[in-house]
This record gives structure tokens, C-alpha cells and sequence, in this order.
């Protein structure tokens, strides 16, 4: 197809021109789902200093941010929802002189339908393809059902009646298959079945194969969450079947954190870089950018906001209501006196609550509220490249004083956060942002709640993903990693925990402490399953060659129920209904 070139010319405040804006793609009136290449420049005689914003609306609509402020001027973009004219703005900032300009372009992005019939076509991801159905009445509703001949039946959530197109992203399927897709359009007179779609999904990339994954102990069938979605700490983010086999797979580098219905949060960390190259990332099950920011942009709010800056994210970023995103991102500054002689190198947390634009509307300063002068109960320390340490800059060797690697919103709007070096596990009040931060509650180990067990060493060390079930009045999942257990009698195992907690009382009990078998001193995650039973990932197992991890299901006596084993390390592993459910 013929390539065209789309030029906006930026103009200063001051009315001089600066800067041209190069929007590129294969038609002038490209259809959804077409990538969409933005690229932004300036005349500045210092590149360096100017950072760029992208952000996106439907004519008439407001702007949505989809990069904020950084370095990279150019983007890969593309609408799935609607068809329609697009604006899209570029908006370079000079750091140096404070000087901000703004370019914008136009595209018009066509529907897929083809003559009022119903189509799929592929995406940029194999395993991901996209169903257009044409315009339906108002008061109804659509969803669309996929298969292979005689498989279980896969379905996407419904979607509103709307005058535009219905476009739904269809994703869970295995490589280099024949499925069927159709409509089910659901009136308030009628429930209308569209004609079936024939297609094939494409071939997984070169060197993403299924050997990475051998089932140890095999699930029952007709399994209420047959996929299990797999965060690795280096290689590809998949999901496969219970079997091991491919499902999906993000098209990048990415540390995904969660799952939240049809978009995945994630963070990129690379030591090597200055802030402005530590990134947050929401993305859809195509792998198309939803929302982006950086450490710098959220350390420059922050600095406003009367806050310490932030050097990277790590370990946790994930929806919360009104299309805001809540992160786990680190600190780092010198303590004089305090956490050993002469000033010594102390990493801590921040966290942050960005709304829908990536604007930081809330913070936690950890300094502000934990003692500094309680160690990191193993004495922590971390270096360049150290494994799970997030960026820092000041010193060549730090203090891991922390090590946050979870957060949840509980039921009644404040923050539950994992404080791993700590062995503890933390309430803070957020009330639902309205919140000062004051922490409510510790739990474990010379915290504040009393443990009713038979265990000789019940408390939780080092452990991960804590997490108190939804209606359950109190009941809390945690992986326990064991380290300080470990550190006194090497033939322990890590362990796969259910606290029922009373925190009015400050008294908790241990309902479910499973073996799970072996011991992970690092990474790790766990949830309840849909049937009742438990999730547990030992994320990060020692043996006699490379480190592999461990994917664990245990009945409501700790009882294995399926096993399945990596050959690498997985920050964390999620059992899934599908690919679009938020529940896990």
C-alpha cells in the first residue's frame, strides 16, 4: 500500500516555529487496529532536554494521555473501540528553558465491518484477533463466543448496542488453529446468533515454545480457571493452558504485575538508565500502549507535591476505581546515624496513586512513617544488577531496607502493602484517597496482632502477594517465602498461607499452612481459586542446574492438587477463567 507523510508544524507561545510533528501510516484513512507510527522533533540544538507527551481523543471528545512526559519521540499506536476522526497531540517540553510546544495531527479510522457483515481479522499478535460487527439498536447488548470444533467454548464480555461498530478482541487461543468465532446479539424481544467465522491463529514467534512449561501433577479436567498466566523475570510474559501450551503472549519486555479484565499493568526497570527509562506501563491484550509514564514525570508531580522523587517502579502496579493506577516506586537517600555508622545509602518506598491521565493525586512516603531505624531483618543489602533491587544512584552499594512487593485496596478503601525486609505486612489509611497515610495495623512478627496456631513458627518471612479475600469478613492469602525460617534450619520449606483475621482485636489465626513442597527464597505470589482451593508460585527454586519456578495448587488441607514447573524464574503466576475476567 502507499505509505503518506502527515506533517503538523508545532508552534511556540512565542509564535515562532520549532518543531514539525511526522505522523505516518499506511492509508489517510487507515482502519482500526492499524498501527499508527508518531514521530515528534524539534530544532532544539539539545535534544536531550526535551521530553514528549502523546496523548489521543476522538474529535469533539477530551484528551487522553497515552505517553506522558519522556524522552522517546516516537510511538506505535492504534484504536480498536470506535471507528471515527482522530486528534492526535504531540507535546514537546524543553527542560532547559521551560518552553512547551504542541503539535497536532489528524487520521480517520474506518471500520472493519465489510459491507454491514461481520468480520475477524488478525492483529500484530498471533494469537490475538479482533471481531467487528456492524452498528446494533440501542437496549441491546453483544458478546462474541469462539472455539476450536468440539473445545470448550471461550467468551468475550458484552458490549453495549451503539452506532459504531462493536469491535472485541478474542485471545486465548492455542498457535496455528482453526477456530470458529460468532455473535450472540441479546435484545430485550429477542437472543440472535451471528453466522459463524472460520479462522486460524498464527505461529508463535521464534524461540517461545511450549517445552518452557511440564506439568508435574496434572489438574482434573473441566477446570473453572483453565489458564494460568506467567510473569517471568526474564523472556516472554505468557499464558498457557494447564498443560503448558501457548495461549498468549506479550509482544515485548515487560514485568507484568496484574491482570485487570482485558489490559495488563507492568513496569520496565533498567539499572543502567537514568529515571526518565524506568517506565509504567498499561497495556491491552494486543500489546498496544494504553497509558505510559516514567519515574522523572512522577518525580517531578511528586517534588511539587512537597515529596522526595522516585529513582524506578518495582514489584507492583494495578487498577483501582475511576481509572486510576496505584505503584509501588522506590526511594533513595542518605541517612546520617541511622541505619549504621557515617551516612549510609537507604532505599524505601513511595507509593503512588495516578488518576486517568497519569496525574498523582496521591502519595505514601514510607520515611514519613516507618521507623528507619528497624533493619531489614536479614540486613539486605543491594548492588548494580542486584537481582530484585530496584534502579538507584547514589552509592554503589544500598541498604534494601524495604523491599514493598505488594499492594491491594481492601473493601473498606484503604491500602494493604507487603513489606518483605520487614517480614510485615502493612494497613495504610487511604480511604479511597481522602486518606493522611497514618498506618493502621502491622501484622507478623513483633507487629501488632497476637497468631493463635499450633506451628511452632507460624509468622510469615520474606513473604509476597498478601491479599484479603474479597467478602470473605477478613480472611488473608500470603505466600511465605520462609527466609528467616531458613535462615535458622535449611531443610524448610516455603509455604502457602489462609489467615482469618479479627483487626478489631488484633487477633489473627492460621487456617491453611501448606508445604508446598520446596523452598523459594525469593519472588512468589498466591490467591484463592474460584472452587475454593489455592494458587501458590514458588517463584525462584535452587537445584542443581539454572533456577526454575513452580506453579502450585493445594486443596483446603494443603493437599497438592496440580503442579506445574518453568524452567526460569516467574515473579508471579495468576490462575485465569479467561483472559478478560479482572477476578483471579
Amino acid at each position: 500500500m502507499k505509505s503518506f507523510l502527515l506533517t503538523a508544524m508545532v508552534v511556540s507561545s512565542l509564535g515562532t516555529a520549532l518543531a514539525a510533528v511526522d505522523l505516518q501510516s499506511s492509508a489517510s484513512r487507515t482502519s482500526l487496529a492499524a498501527p499508527v507510527h508518531l514521530s515528534a522533533s524539534t530544532d532544539a540544538q539539545d535534544p536531550s532536554t526535551i521530553r514528549y507527551r502523546f496523548r489521543a481523543r476522538r474529535t469533539g471528545a477530551a484528551f487522553r494521555t497515552i505517553r506522558d512526559f519522556g524522552p522517546e519521540n516516537t510511538l506505535n499506536w492504534t484504536i480498536i473501540d470506535r471507528e471515527g476522526a482522530y486528534q492526535i497531540e504531540v507535546t514537546a517540553q524543553d527542560l532547559s528553558s521551560g518552553e512547551v510546544m504542541v503539535a497536532i495531527a489528524n487520521t480517520q479510522f474506518n471500520p472493519l465491518t465489510q459491507d454491514g457483515h461481520e468480520v475477524v481479522t488478525p492483529t500484530a499478535n498471533a494469537l490475538v484477533f479482533l471481531f467487528s460487527a456492524p452498528p446494533c439498536k440501542a437496549g441491546g447488548r453483544m458478546r462474541i463466543a469462539f472455539q476450536t470444533e468440539g473445545g470448550p467454548v471461550t467468551y468475550t464480555p458484552f458490549k453495549n448496542c451503539a452506532k459504531h461498530s462493536l469491535n472485541f478482541y478474542l485471545a486465548g487461543m492455542l498457535p496455528l488453529t482453526t477456530y470458529q468465532a460468532h455473535s450472540t446479539l441479546e435484545t430485550p424481544g429477542a437472543i440472535v446468533a451471528g453466522s459463524p467465522i472460520t479462522f486460524t491463529s498464527g505461529a508463535l514467534p521464534e524461540g517461545l515454545q511450549t517445552s518452557f512449561y511440564t506439568v508435574t501433577y496434572p489438574a482434573s479436567p473441566n477446570n473453572p480457571q483453565p489458564i494460568l498466566l506467567h510473569s517471568p523475570i526474564s523472556g516472554t510474559t505468557t499464558a498457557t493452558d494447564l498443560n503448558g501450551n501457548v495461549l498468549w503472549y506479550y509482544p515485548g519486555s515487560i514485568s507484568l504485575t496484574r491482570p485487570s479484565g482485558d489490559s495488563m499493568f507492568g513496569f520496565i526497570q533498567d539499572p543502567l538508565q537514568d529515571p526518565s527509562r524506568q517506565i509504567l506501563r498499561e497495556f491491552d491484550l494486543a500489546g498496544v500502549t494504553i497509558r505510559e509514564t516514567n519515574a522523572a514525570r512522577v518525580t517531578e508531580q511528586l517534588q511539587a507535591m512537597g515529596y522526595e522523587g522516585v529513582t524506578s517502579f518495582h514489584h507492583e502496579v494495578r487498577a483501582l476505581p475511576g481509572g486510576r493506577i496505584m505503584a509501588l516506586a522506590a526511594t533513595e537517600q542518605f541517612l546520617t546515624g541511622v541505619q549504621g555508622p557515617g551516612a549510609v545509602d537507604v532505599l524505601s518506598d513511595m507509593i503512588v496513586v495516578l488518576d486517568a491521565n497519569l496525574n498523582v493525586v496521591w502519595a505514601w512516603d514510607a520515611l514519613q512513617w516507618l521507623d528507619p531505624k528497624r533493619l531489614a531483618t536479614l540486613n539486605e543489602t543491594c548492588t548494580p544488577r542486584g537481582g530484585g533491587c530496584p534502579a538507584f544512584y547514589l552509592a554503589p552499594v544500598a541498604n534494601d531496607w524495604l523491599h514493598g512487593n505488594s499492594l491491594e485496596l481492601t473493601e473498606d478503601g484503604n491500602i494493604l502493602y507487603s513489606v518483605r525486609h520487614q517480614d510485615w505486612v502493612i494497613k495504610i489509611s487511604y480511604d479511597g484517597g481522602e486518606g493522611d497515610g497514618h498506618i493502621l495495623w502491622r501484622l507478623g512478627k513483633d507487629g501488632d496482632f497476637t497468631l493463635a496456631s499450633g506451628d511452632p513458627d507460624p509468622w510469615f518471612s520474606h513473604q509476597h502477594d498478601a491479599a484479603i479475600i474479597p467478602g470473605s469478613s477478613g480472611r488473608m492469602t500470603i505466600f511465605d517465602n520462609g527466609d528467616v525460617r531458613y535462615a535458622a534450619d535449611q531443610s524448610i520449606h516455603s509455604r502457602g498461607q489462609l489467615l482469618q483475621l479479627d483487626e478489631t482485636a488484633k487477633t489473627a489465626k492460621l487456617i491453611l499452612n501448606a508445604d508446598l513442597g520446596a523452598y523459594s527464597y525469593a519472588l512468589g505470589s498466591g490467591h484463592r481459586l474460584t472452587d475454593g482451593n489455592f494458587h501458590f508460585n514458588l517463584g525462584i527454586l535452587r537445584g542443581a542446574g539454572a533456577p526454575t519456578a513452580r506453579s502450585v495448587a493445594v486443596d483446603k488441607q494443603g493437599n497438592i492438587m496440580y503442579q506445574i514447573e518453568a524452567n526460569a524464574p516467574e515473579y508471579r503466576t495468576f490462575r485465569l477463567k479467561d483472559l478478560y475476567t479482572s477476578g483471579y
